[in-house]
């Protein structure tokens, strides 16, 4: 046995009649769509069930495996407590999951638990699983803010576990779509919020698991979707694996995106070898960006690639042009994985002898000493997108007037209190929100005033 079945799935608590009070029948397409998948469950008699819901315990690096013999939960915080559930862990499958993602090098195990009750992302999905099927033991695993490619790895290894244990063994990733589909609704309305359900509508109704994670996150932020990542890691249980893709319902009528499809293997495809194929593709890119870096990033990829293999911080290269050695001015070394930043340390004014020296140092800091980022592992160094962006002249403005996002950083000042944002960013597209950044950054309250000044920077890549 192994994988069974799949099941992508929407978890909003008013489709509990208790919590809808009669307002779940304005989404009956949902409900009779999961009352078919839950069926399906049914006649399937899983002995465990791999539940993944984004409402779990979740870290920014790690993923969570719920520990213990089980958990109970209610809907109280709906004001339905009455609806209650209580479910046993398949301690085994957990186990061996466990041991599986060590050997695969993921960060994921039963460490850090802070909330041991079922939360509604479980809950509401085995409500109606619970009408026909009771007979199973669940593995309750949360989501992470690692990289899409490591949801995926972390879906193979429960495909691993349940095929080694023999397990009959259903997946189903618990997760609405976009939350800004109207602007009457609780989240009001974005561009993006209706492009990602039409998009990861098509892809999961065909099943396309590998177009999963080209989505990238800033889409996927600017649409405020739940539930993407769950529905890679179960792309990811399928993994050379032919699947039945059959999508049963979608509707959005409070403004959130709820979609239902149903996932049936049917033998082994070595074609859908999704990640791999991902892989080699980024591999490529990446090689082809490598030989079009210039002179500022390949320095600063030759300090990341000396001092992480070696723990040596490199002598300085002798052949750079004359303005390393010579000029002196503030840079900031930015990197990024699959997409998504990795770390990202700068000066704003020289601190070291020459040009050079900066970006070597604030290198090694980048990789490093980020504070939000886990250090740089050199099996991640050829895998980094660098930029190193130098900087101009500071100078004081008078008002947010006097800057724009693409052209100008921003520093924020209020007395010993410092932050900075650099310009052109992804995902910053006005002066708000790039001083929101630069305040929060520097840990300044929004009611607080402060100066502000502005520069320029030449961004190299």
């Amino acid at each position: 046995m192994g994988i069974s079945a799949g099941f992508m799935v929407p978890h909003p608590p008013l489709i509990i009649p208790d919590v809808g009070g009669g307002e779940e029948k304005k989404i009956q397409k949902t409900i009779d769509a999961y009352q078919k998948a839950a069926e399906m469950i049914g006649r399937l008699q899983p002995e465990t069930i791999v539940l993944l819901s984004p409402h779990q315990t979740m870290y920014a690096d790690y993923f969570h495996i719920s520990p213990g013999q089980g958990a109970r939960g209610d809907f109280g915080q709906f004001r339905a407590r009455r609806t209650s559930m209580e479910v046993a862990y398949d301690t085994e499958f957990v186990q061996v999951l466990c041991e599986n993602v060590e050997e695969a090098g993921l960060q994921a195990g039963t460490l850090g638990e802070r909330e041991r009750k079922l939360d509604h992302g479980t809950m509401v999905p085995l409500y109606f699983v619970n009408q026909y099927w009771t007979g199973y033991h669940l593995v309750r695993i949360g989501l992470s803010g690692l990289p899409l490619t490591a949801h995926y790895r972390l879906g193979q290894c429960i495909r691993q576990t349940a095929q080694s244990l023999g397990r009959n063994t259903v997946v189903i990733a618990s997760g609405d779509l976009s939350h800004k589909l109207k602007e009457d609704g609780p989240y009001g309305y974005q561009a993006e919020g209706p492009a990602y359900d039409a998009r990861i509508m098509d892809v999961m109704g065909r099943g396309a698991f590998g177009e999963l994670l080209e989505f990238t996150e800033e889409f996927c932020e600017k649409a405020a979707e739940c539930g993407h990542r769950s529905f890679t890691i179960m792309a990811g249980a399928f993994d050379k694996t032919g699947v039945e893709a059959e999508p049963l319902s979608y509707e959005g009528p409070f403004g959130v995106g709820y979609g239902v499809c149903v996932y049936r293997p049917c033998g082994d495809d070595k074609t859908r070898n999704f990640l791999e194929q991902y892989e080699e593709k980024e591999r490529q890119e990446l090689l082809a960006r490598r030989a079009q870096e210039d002179p500022y990033v390949r320095l600063a990829r030759y300090t990341i690639e000396t001092y992480v293999g070696t723990g040596i911080f490199p002598s300085m290269p002798q052949d750079l042009p004359e303005e390393l050695y010579h000029n002196r001015a503030g840079a900031f070394v930015s990197l990024k994985e699959d997409g998504r930043l990795r770390g990202c340390i700068g000066t704003i004014q020289a601190v070291r002898g020459s040009l050079a020296e900066e970006i070597m140092h604030n290198a090694v800091s980048a990789c490093l000493e980020d504070p939000r980022f886990a250090p740089v592992e050199d099996w991640e160094v050829e895998r980094l997108t660098i930029s190193v962006d130098v900087l101009g002249e500071t100078e004081k403005i008078s008002s947010p007037e006097e800057l724009d996002v693409t052209r100008y950083g921003v520093i924020v000042t209020k007395g010993a209190r410092r932050g900075l944002l650099l310009p052109n960013l992804e995902g910053v597209d006005t002066i708000e929100q790039q001083i929101a950044i630069a305040r929060q950054k520097a840990g300044i309250k929004e009611y607080e005033s402060v100066e502000l000044e502005r520069f320029e920077v030449i961004r190299h890549h």
